[in-house]
């Protein structure tokens, strides 16, 4: 909603009000992403952070009922509390075991997991590539392996290999991607036509007990001409492995393509409306500059 001749968005008691829940959360891109698509598609709503700490996440979800809020995005540690404590769950959310979106469907409160369908739409949208017939290679076993997996799978991906370092979690993410799915090592990466790094591998410069850098999370030998390299990660926006793929003329994306599109996924649950797709994507960049720039003065 905006007051007439001011171009001002007006906040009121009919404003519905939207959160991220997590711990920590503050730093989230969410609000910058979601506000802006609010904005754009004229929609009276406004998204927030409450950052909600560790074993609280099942009553964040209940505080929503007693509020009304109109939905939850979910962030760790949350997105088990928040799957057992929605009504109702999608097929994603089931097989995830995770709920990081929660909206309402009349009076049900529903839970879904928007994690494979974001990377999914990422790929198709953003960067033209359809995952259906492809050689996928997912590096990591944890939340979003699997639900990448998962995702890469169901989308006809040919073969979807996950590579980890624990075996257990590895077969547990590559059932998830069906017949596709299935265990290997880094070796599987030479032949891959997307590759998907899932580890927070490249989060950060970290230096180890013996003083060596952070490993990448594959070695970039492995990589080959005409595949797609991903990283999940977004911050910072060149991680060591999209470096080393771009120098050897591979194409490779971090992970905010990611992130936008799961928060569309989530602007549609809460609205039932299509998101301002570009208005998400230059806010999100607009922010991540203020950042930068923040970080250095």
């Amino acid at each position: 909603m905006r007051r007439a001749g001011t171009g001002l968005r007006v906040i009121s008691g009919a404003t519905r009000v939207a959160a991220l829940i997590g711990w920590p959360a503050r730093h989230s891109l969410s609000p910058a992403i979601l506000n802006a698509a609010f904005a754009a598609t004229g929609a009276d709503w406004v998204f927030t952070v409450f950052e909600v700490p560790a074993g609280r996440g099942e009553a964040a979800v209940g505080a929503a009922r007693t509020l009304g809020l109109g939905g939850l995005s979910v962030t760790m540690p949350h997105k088990a509390a928040a799957w057992a404590a929605v009504d109702e769950r999608t097929p994603a959310a089931e097989d995830l075991g995770a709920v990081n979106c929660v909206y309402w469907r009349g009076d049900v409160l529903c839970g879904d997991n928007t994690d494979g369908r974001g990377l999914l739409d990422a790929l198709r949208i953003d960067e033209g590539v359809d995952p259906d017939g492809a050689r996928c290679v997912v590096l990591g076993a944890g939340g979003a392996g699997r639900a990448v997996a998962r995702a890469l799978g169901g989308a006809g991906a040919s073969e979807v290999v996950v590579v980890n370092r624990s075996p257990a979690p590895a077969e547990r993410a590559a059932a998830l991607a069906g017949p596709a799915g299935k265990v290997g090592d880094a070796t599987a990466v030479a032949h891959a036509d997307i590759v998907v790094n899932a580890t927070p591998l490249g989060m950060g410069v970290v230096v180890g007990v013996d003083g060596q850098p952070e490993p990448l999370p594959v070695d970039p030998d492995l990589l080959t001409s005409g595949q797609i390299v991903v990283d999940l990660i977004y911050h910072p926006p060149i991680t060591p492995l999209l470096a080393a793929a771009r120098d050897r003329g591979i194409d490779a994306v971090n992970g905010l393509g990611m992130l936008i599109h799961q928060a569309a996924q989530a602007f549609r649950h809460w609205t039932n409306e299509e998101p301002a797709l570009e208005a998400m994507s230059a806010a999100a960049l607009a922010e991540l500059t203020r950042r930068s720039v923040a970080e250095r003065s």
